[in-house]
């Protein structure tokens, strides 16, 4: 069996996906997370000078997409044939472009700013992204609550962890979307990710 380190700063951000990945698969691995003061020192230590890394018995991966898709078909969670692959990296995809418009908002400094481009992505960007995945949801799920196959993937666990950052900010984004609610609902009842959540460490972000 590999042994897997995952290296971090202590926040869930870029690596809580792969931490959800082994949560999900009951896999264990060492979670190295390094304080923002520390890491300068460990900077050389990274093949290209960023986190996340993950570590495969010495072999250190960089990249979160990468990594998370290296371990949920290490772990079967990435689909059971090319087309269910290619339908989860579609979600993930798409979840992906709701990040790259909700993440430089989450990181404004600038209060004023914050709250002028919060209101806009919740009124103009918002609404079509969740469309978007709902759409998918319905399309993929055969008619179940998972995203691909009716069962747990890698899509599920990448709209938990995109979409929980923005329900922080309004719990009710997903009630004109019952299929994606519904299906938040079943990824916290998961034994496994339940678990997890119950014992994850609170930080900012």
């Amino acid at each position: 069996m590999p042994t897997y380190k995952l290296y971090y700063f202590n926040a869930r951000g870029r690596a809580e996906i792969a931490r959800l990945i082994f949560a999900a698969a009951g896999e264990t691995f060492e979670d190295v997370r390094y304080e923002r003061e520390e890491w300068p020192s460990h900077k050389s230590e990274m093949p290209l000078g960023q986190m996340p890394v993950l570590d495969v018995d010495g072999v250190k991966l960089p990249q979160s997409m990468a990594i998370a898709r290296f371990l949920s078909k290490q772990f079967q969670l990435a689909g059971k044939d090319n087309l269910e692959q290619a339908k989860v990296d579609a979600i993930v995809d798409t979840s992906i472009d709701l990040a790259t418009k909700y993440i430089p908002i989450h990181m404004q400094q600038d209060g004023s700013k914050k709250k002028e481009e919060l209101n806009k992505f919740f009124a103009d960007e918002l609404p079509k992204h969740l469309k978007n995945l709902e759409t998918l949801g319905k399309l993929y799920s055969n008619g179940g609550q998972f995203f691909v196959g009716n069962y747990l993937t890698f899509a599920d666990l990448e709209v938990y962890d995109m979409l929980g950052y923005i329900i922080k900010v309004d719990d009710n984004i997903l009630q004109p979307y019952p299929w994606l609610e519904r299906n938040r609902q079943l990824v916290e009842k998961n034994p496994k990710i339940a678990e997890y959540l119950n014992n994850r460490k609170e930080t900012p972000f």
